[in-house]
């Protein structure tokens, strides 16, 4: 594990470990079977950066293939602004060879080119459609973004690249147009959101930010958790609309069984899984330093750079017991591997980092 001191003696996983204990909860607003708590912090970010949209919609940014040829993991950013410019997991790239999405939130430097890691969400298509990449107004599907996270996180801590398990992120896609009834014949993920677009508008309406509001856990059918907290207002405000659809197509893709209305403190202890999860972190593509969290059941990921966390996203189930009555978490998994079980995983990150929990 490589663990880098930040001002005031503090890791990267402090920082997120801080910014988890700064929230304040705010009462549930629900639409349709999604549940969101907002949240609001005390602490302040004086980061300066571009959103992708921004940059791209004032022509400071580029995305394309990285060759004429392409490379379905991988995209090249040219930034020729004067700031970073932030793309955020899961935000949807369209155009050039096949859409694609990115596998992490990461803070591109400025004035320069770099090379980021993205998993395809457009299986069948391999061709031109337009020269460069724009960005739409949603995310990737949330329990999509989940099992993306999951196998990007895997492949940090297993073999220091950030690439997904591409095959099953197809299958997922499947698997959800399926359920959606949203064909398509270049099995584009998009064609799900575009098919439920006024349904997923209507989402968008009854659940808007506070002025204040940097983050929000998101409950889908009062089982599947999420989490994704920004380090600025304005950040959380811009992306909230994008998350709400990504949420939303997972409610209407489920049919789950009515459970407890989720209550502050179930927000409060999904907040708690994730701050004493075993944290890792590694150097960030572009700025900063990527913060993997494992836990039972749990996923989590961070980038924070210049001492603000500047995006954590986290994906949770309630915890299940094998049987016997033993206690276990969901497994970790994607393309049918199976990946080892979290106290496995986090005895290692501690011993990798000589007895310490982050």
């Amino acid at each position: 594990m490589d663990h880098v001191k930040t001002a005031g003696n503090a890791t990267a996983a402090d920082q997120v470990k801080l910014a988890i204990d700064a929230l304040a909860l705010g009462p549930p607003a629900t639409h349709r079977g999604l549940t969101v708590f907002p949240l609001t912090s005390g602490l302040d970010s004086n980061l300066r950066y571009l959103l992708l949209e921004e940059g791209l919609r004032k022509d400071l940014v580029t995305i394309g293939e990285i060759s004429e040829g392409g490379s379905v993991p991988e995209l090249v950013v040219e930034n020729r602004a004067d700031r970073p410019v932030l793309i955020v997991d899961g935000e949807e790239l369209v155009g050039a060879k096949q859409n694609r999405v990115a596998n992490l939130t990461m803070l591109i430097p400025a004035a320069g080119r770099t090379i980021i890691p993205v998993s395809c969400v457009e299986a069948g298509r391999w061709s031109y459609n337009t020269p460069d990449f724009d960005v739409t107004d949603r995310v990737m599907n949330a329990s999509g973004r989940a099992e993306k996270l999951r196998s990007v996180r895997h492949s940090i801590r297993g073999r220091g690249s950030r690439r997904s398990d591409q095959g099953r992120v197809w299958e997922s896609i499947d698997e959800e147009a399926a359920a959606l009834h949203a064909p398509s014949e270049t099995r584009a993920m998009s064609a799900m959101f575009e098919r439920h677009k006024d349904t997923l508008d209507d989402y968008v309406g009854a659940l808007e930010a506070a002025p204040d509001q940097v983050g929000a856990v998101f409950v889908v059918g009062g089982r599947r958790w999420g989490l994704d907290l920004f380090d600025q207002p304005a950040t959380f405000a811009a992306f909230l609309p994008k998350l709400v659809r990504s949420y939303g197509i997972d409610v209407l893709g489920r049919r789950t069984q009515r459970r407890e209305r989720p209550r502050k403190r179930h927000a409060r202890e999904f907040l708690d899984r994730i701050a004493n999860g075993a944290f890792d972190e590694h150097p960030a593509v572009g700025i900063g330093r990527d913060v993997g969290v494992v836990g039972e059941g749990l996923v989590a990921g961070a980038l924070v750079a210049d001492e603000a966390v500047v995006h954590l996203t986290a994906f949770a189930e309630p915890v299940r017991r094998r049987s016997g009555g033993s206690p276990g978490g969901s497994a970790e998994s994607g393309g049918g591997r199976r990946y080892a079980g979290y106290r496995q995983r986090r005895d290692a990150l501690r011993g990798r980092c000589g007895g310490r929990s982050s």
